[in-house]
């Protein structure tokens, strides 16, 4: 009840709180779902152009029970957030038995499940639109199972192996990082060996395989058709080559090694919080000391895969939900620490009095780190409620079928314009570039980030051949139909690119009143438009 307590704040907002690209992604992959294909293979995203947009993804759990949801229920991003909510919830339930079955005593089961409700990105990424609580679900699950499996099962029942089997499958699916499995489950395996307890070596090789081999195969299928290749493009692109350098370079291993210690302060900082943290490194202590383990490599096998991950994804990659596989075990960690804190203060000789006040003050601790997990995850609830009113508004306004450029990187603000389109950089996207998607049918540019799109002077120069509409907003929206361009726009605009190529493009713009931004055109005198408009 804590951890939904927790969760429920800010459920309502908009998903333009953080992360809006990746709320915006989900959200818009859900719609897709219900209105253009239920095929939860065939992903497909707002931008890049008229659909079919397919992207390389994850298998989309949280997405594709949303557009169940749409399809009777209607559009309501609410959903995507609520099927995350109850994952999340689910796992503070599974670490409640884990944390109970490993160390043998109810209090650290308790203790987990209170720890991993009130850590900070526990709570905040256990209402988003995104897959990461999905993942930690199955994966904390599959290893409670195989840990169960592989220490209490002398005969590897087939059901039970099945069973662990696709728990396994839906925590590769559900995001690959989840693989980092492979490494606790190796150790699971190394301490059976180690015990000389009876072996099916074909069982092992199915847990070993199989998930491995179904995800191979939907990466596969996946990537057949989808025009964005996330995973892999970054993989790539900038996880490998970095990776190469940390091992190949003294620099690069000492600026890799520096990145390392970067992203682990985010992660204390807004995933783990400082006190819970704190706490795991006890319970730690207090495993080598005194608190019986089932598993006494299990923790540490996770804990070494989710490191492991961190230094070669998240140092390039510097998303801080990417690190949310490492709160389960420290969350176990955290609840054999309030165990043997319990049985210390039980077993110790001091007057009643002096038991309450001990009792008060390990109570004032953990609400003290409650407190610290909200204050560290409060900014992430913000979100431009002018930008959401803006974009509601254009939803109304623009043609319902229209293709549309906005001009900001970003799928979070066309989900709610709900047009497909192209999302843009305004620095970055050429006269070029907007001449092809008017080809492909785009009728609006909208100058989302319109400081930034009037200094890319090619592309606002360009685009006074079109006439602006009455968006009643703050963002100019250009009505881009070609049947729509201004008389004299090619004159202009071979004039602008004469005194562009000499070096006057700016100085040019300026004199016509043109592309100004509002602090220049508060101080230049009104001019003429030099394209009239018919």
């Amino acid at each position: 009840m804590l951890a939904l307590a927790l969760r429920l704040h800010g459920i309502h907002d908009p998903i333009l709180d953080h992360p809006a690209w990746r709320q915006g992604d989900t959200a818009s992959i859900a719609r897709n779902f219900a209105r253009l294909q239920y095929n939860i293979v065939a992903p497909q995203t707002n931008y890049d152009g008229p659909p079919p947009n397919y992207v390389e993804l994850e298998l989309q759990i949280v997405p594709f029970l949303a557009a169940t949801l749409y399809k009777t229920l209607g559009v309501h991003e609410i959903f995507g957030r609520l099927i995350t909510l109850a994952f999340s919830l689910g796992t503070v339930a599974v670490l409640g038995l884990f944390g109970r079955w490993l160390f043998g005593t109810w209090i650290a089961g308790l203790g987990a499940a209170f720890v991993y409700a009130v850590m900070p990105g526990s709570i905040y990424y256990g209402r988003t639109f995104t897959p990461d609580a999905t993942m930690v679900f199955f994966l904390t699950a599959a290893l409670y199972a195989s840990a169960r499996f592989l220490t209490e099962d002398e005969t590897m029942a087939p059901r039970a192996l099945a069973r662990v089997t696709a728990l396994l499958t839906f925590a590769y699916l559900a995001k690959p990082v989840a693989v980092v499995g492979v490494v606790p489950l190796l150790a699971l395996m190394w301490e059976r060996v180690r015990a000389g307890r009876s072996l099916r070596v074909s069982a092992l090789a199915v847990l070993l395989v199989i998930p491995l081999l179904i995800l191979w195969l939907y990466d596969g299928r996946v990537a057949q058709h989808a025009e964005w290749h996330w995973a892999s493009g970054i993989t790539q692109r900038h996880v490998v080559p970095a990776l190469e350098d940390a091992l190949t370079s003294g620099s690069g291993f000492a600026l890799k090694w520096q990145q390392f210690a970067t992203v682990l302060a985010m992660f204390r900082e807004t995933i783990v919080g400082t006190i819970w943290l704190l706490l795991a490194i006890g319970g730690a202590a207090a495993c080598l000391r005194a608190v019986p383990v089932r598993t006494p490599t299990l923790i540490a096998a996770w804990l070494l895969g989710g490191l492991a991950y961190t230094y070669a994804v998240v140092t390039v990659e510097r998303v801080d939900y990417y690190m949310l596989l490492l709160l389960p075990p420290l969350a176990l960690l955290g609840g054999a620490a309030i165990a043997y804190a319990a049985d210390a203060l039980s077993a110790a000789r001091m007057s009643p009095a002096a038991r309450w006040a001990a009792g008060a003050g390990a109570v004032a601790v953990l609400v003290l780190g409650v407190a610290q997990s909200r204050a560290a995850i409060a900014p992430y609830y913000r979100y431009n409620k002018s930008v959401y009113r803006q974009a509601i508004a254009l939803d109304r306004i623009l043609d319902k079928n229209a293709l549309v450029v906005v001009a900001h990187y970003g799928p979070d603000v066309l989900y709610y314009i709900n047009r497909y389109g192209w999302e843009e950089d305004p620095s970055l996207w050429t006269p070029f570039d907007q001449e092809s998607a008017i080809k492909k049918g785009a009728r609006y540019f909208i100058s989302i980030e319109d400081r930034r799109f009037r200094r890319n002077d090619d592309l606002c120069a360009w685009m006074q051949r079109f006439p602006l509409i009455d968006s009643r907003g703050s963002w100019p929206v250009y009505h881009t139909d070609p049947a729509l361009v201004k008389p004299g726009a090619e004159a202009f605009w071979r004039e602008y690119r004469t005194a562009a190529l000499a070096g006057r493009g700016r100085a040019f713009l300026e004199a016509h009143g043109l592309c100004l931004t509002e602090a220049e055109a508060a101080t230049s005198p009104p001019r003429p438009q030099p394209i009239p408009t018919p």
